[in-house]
């Protein structure tokens, strides 16, 4: 096993380095005539972005000091999501780069006759005196290299602009907190008394290194707004341990529903210490779901703990929390992960609340995200059994999101009888 983890993040690194190599190519080396200041600071650029992305990672995952994630952070995934936005508009570009360095090219490059001091040629005798002729210099330059150049020098300075302006867009949009979404979902087993019920969804909040205090306060303010009847936190609140994160939580505690704040856990908070968080946000006042149910005035609620929690002997138990329920009355489930669906339908849970995927949160992420998951956002059904997926309110590695915004969803229940 740890020899396969060891040739995985090999080949991983391996792509990492050629790709940042090939986006040097084009838009350091390509657009600068000969080594100098600006190829030294392009590639100065091309060296530390990557270092700080790996170090970011690292730290993050390695439980470094928290002053020192917090340093590599910022610099170290922003760098991630412009590499990656880098890289695509650098490929985007390639056929333009072909057509414009193709399209006046001839069948033998030309040369540029420069005119230099003249020079001496040649020393002709002439009725017995030497006559000096002199004639400038040919100094070929094909005209082929100034046009790439000039090809490459546009193409780069627009690979720039569009990396850059649509990571800045993409980060403005997660650090302004998530914008309130509003779904409509009919259940046939819903009493007419709690049609317009309210559930406030919050996935994927992802306190850590670069979203802190200020952050979850914005969420908290987001969600109670909205005014709920209930609210719903499923999963991947924090990456990082209370000692760390529990200032930035504080916040939660200001949460406020008439029918209470529940939380299930999601993969992330296995990589933080799960039981630890479970006991904090305890004390903040939401009401963790380990595998269990509760009765709420209108349908059962019940929670799973997310698959990742197999891994410590805390995975997701169906059976505990859904067995022995009135099959009349309606259940809504909150398991973090949209894959857990299959368990719900085969439990006759009426509608299933996830979060996980962020929507894909840098395109094309999306596609990725629907190769791995049921759902990637939205309301699907599964047999008798819906599912919603959030986008989730915060953004994980880079505070960045493109095509994928953030959100806070507000589940209005609906009674097909009404």
């Amino acid at each position: 096993m740890v020899i396969v983890f060891v040739l995985v993040a090999l080949a991983v690194l391996a792509a990492v380095v050629a790709l940042h190599h090939y986006v040097w190519r084009r838009l350091v080396r390509d657009t600068t005539r000969a080594p100098g200041p600006a190829r030294r600071a392009g590639t100065a650029l091309f060296v530390a972005g990557p270092l700080l992305m790996v170090a970011a990672l690292v730290a993050e995952r390695s439980g470094a000091p928290f002053w020192l994630q917090q340093t590599l952070a910022w610099p170290g995934f922003l760098w991630m999501a412009l590499a990656l936005y880098l890289l695509l508009t650098t490929v985007a570009t390639e056929p333009v780069r072909w057509w414009a360095n193709r399209r006046r090219r001839g069948p033998v490059a030309s040369a540029a006759v420069v005119p230099v001091p003249e020079q001496t040629v040649a020393t002709v005798p002439s009725s017995g005196t030497d006559t000096v002729v002199t004639a400038p210099v040919v100094t070929p330059e094909p005209q082929d290299f100034s046009r790439r150049l000039f090809v490459s020098r546009v193409a780069g300075g627009v690979v720039a602009g569009v990396a850059v302006g649509t990571v800045g867009w993409g980060t403005y949009g997660v650090l302004r907190g998530p914008r309130v979404k509003r779904v409509t979902v009919p259940l046939a087993k819903l009493p007419r008394a709690a049609h317009g019920y309210r559930i406030a969804v919050v996935s994927d909040i992802h306190l850590g290194p670069v979203l802190g205090r200020d952050f979850a306060q914005r969420v908290v303010d987001t969600v109670n707004s909205t005014q709920p009847d209930l609210i719903a936190v499923v999963g991947d609140l924090v990456d990082g341990s209370v000692k760390n994160l529990g200032p930035a939580a504080a916040p939660l505690a200001g949460l406020k529903a008439r029918h209470g704040v529940f939380f299930v856990t999601g993969n992330h908070e296995y990589f933080s210490g799960a039981a630890q968080w479970v006991e904090e946000v305890r004390t903040l006042g939401l009401r963790p779901l380990e595998n269990a149910r509760t009765e709420m005035p209108y349908f059962d609620l019940a929670g799973v703990n997310d698959v990742q929690g197999a891994s410590e002997g805390q995975g997701p138990d169906f059976a505990k929390a859904l067995d022995g329920r009135d099959p009349a009355r309606a259940c809504v489930l909150l398991a973090h992960q949209p894959v857990q669906i299959h368990e719900a339908v085969r439990h006759a849970v009426d509608l299933q609340l996830s979060g996980h995927t962020h929507g894909g949160q840098l395109w094309p992420g999306n596609l990725i995200a629907q190769a791995a998951n049921p759902t990637v956002a939205g309301l699907e059904r599964y047999g008798d059994t819906q599912l919603y997926v959030s986008r989730g309110a915060g953004a994980w590695g880079p505070p960045t999101r493109v095509d994928a915004p953030s959100d806070v969803t507000v589940i209005e229940l609906a009674a097909m009888n009404a």
